[in-house]
């Protein structure tokens, strides 16, 4: 690939364009053109220059391109995330046409595999007719949260996580168990008196009118519920794999550690040692680990790049993959793991080996 043809959809001065941008400096591809996701968001259409390789990035963690998705306000509060996703897939929709009417544009990426990415509901039914391993999910949104204990009983569940349809982070998911009178509820949503909002710190409602109020908040959004995958316990809590698969092929992994049901790492979650799951898992154990997330990549074949979170059983036997993500590469610092063909690469460096290789072809 000849230097200067590289644009990103995303917002400048973020750490994902800061990362991609020095990957692709350093692989002698020059600075990639900045299309700023504000500037889609507001309805204009990108700017591209002719023959422009487009890789679309993350909108978060931008307060305008926020109030751009769900309107003004708090960007923390947890409202808006059926606006925001129909926002976004028409923003996504004018980058595949800005690139369309661009002479010798292509874009890296499927733009409605990234929709189907960030909406569960669809997700999980896509991975599922594949035969990926996934957690059972109830067949239909709940409208509520007396409609959702009524249908976790006729499903025979006490335990699910309950996750707004669209968005990313945790935002807004609950882990919900049950059990005669008690209820208890872990999330990372903060009661204030502005409202429901998103915060850093993972708290637990044992009082049922509040997480009645939490969920009936959430509902009009869409909810979906999985349930309750027993996750495997290591350094003293639940642990899963975050596993990037680039062109098909695992190539990074993290293990996040939490003593919270959620294992984010932005919400308190811990790194942990890649090389004592793999071998508590051993080889047969950790390659089937990496089919999984392979055969889940693969439900994308127009994306690159995924991140998919892959939760292993308490038993090390059994497997479940909770979400794939669309922008799930934010992993600064970790180097591609041993045999997975990126040693020595993060994950943008890996990503702008292959959009290289594959312009090449």
């Amino acid at each position: 690939m000849t230097p200067g043809r590289l644009a990103v959809v995303g917002t400048p001065g973020d750490r994902r364009v800061t990362l991609f941008t020095a990957a692709a400096q350093a692989a002698g591809l020059g600075t990639p053109q900045v299309v700023p996701w504000t500037e889609v968001l507001a309805g204009g259409e990108p700017r591209l220059r002719p023959g422009a390789v487009v890789r679309i990035d993350s909108p978060g963690e931008d307060a305008e391109a926020d109030a751009l998705l769900r309107g003004p306000g708090d960007p923390a509060r947890t409202a808006g995330s059926a606006l925001w996703y129909r926002r976004l897939t028409e923003a996504l929709e004018r980058v595949r046409r800005a690139v369309e009417r661009t002479p010798g544009a292509v874009v890296y990426g499927d733009t409605g595999e990234i929709a189907v990415m960030f909406d569960k509901t669809r997700c999980h039914a896509r991975l599922a007719a594949a035969g990926v391993p996934v957690p059972p999910a109830l067949p239909r949104p709940v409208t509520g949260y007396r409609d959702l204990r009524e249908s976790m009983a006729e499903a025979g569940w006490r335990r699910v996580f309950v996750k707004p349809r669209h968005g990313s982070s945790a935002a807004g998911v609950i882990a919900l168990q049950t059990g005669g009178d008690r209820i208890v509820a872990t999330t990372s949503v903060a009661v204030t008196p502005d409202g429901l909002l998103n915060s850093l710190r993972v708290r637990r409602y044992t009082d049922e009118r509040q997480v009645a109020a939490i969920v009936d908040a959430l509902a009009p959004d869409g909810l979906h519920v999985e349930q309750w995958f027993p996750k495997m316990s290591f350094g003293g809590g639940p642990a899963d794999l975050r596993v990037v698969v680039v062109a098909g092929r695992p190539t990074h992994a993290v293990v996040r550690m939490s003593r919270a049901p959620m294992t984010n790492l932005h919400l308190g979650g811990r790194r942990g040692d890649l090389a004592q799951v793999v071998a508590a898992l051993g080889p047969r154990g950790w390659e089937r680990a990496l089919e999984v997330c392979a055969e889940a990549a693969a439900c994308f074949p127009g994306s690159p790049c995924a991140g998919v979170d892959l939760m292993v059983g308490t038993g090390l036997r059994d497997f479940a993959v909770a979400e794939v993500n669309a922008f799930g590469d934010l992993l600064p610092g970790l180097t591609g793991f041993p045999g997975g063909g990126a040693e020595g690469l993060d994950t943008y460096a890996a990503q702008v080996r292959e959009l290289a290789r594959a312009c090449a072809t």
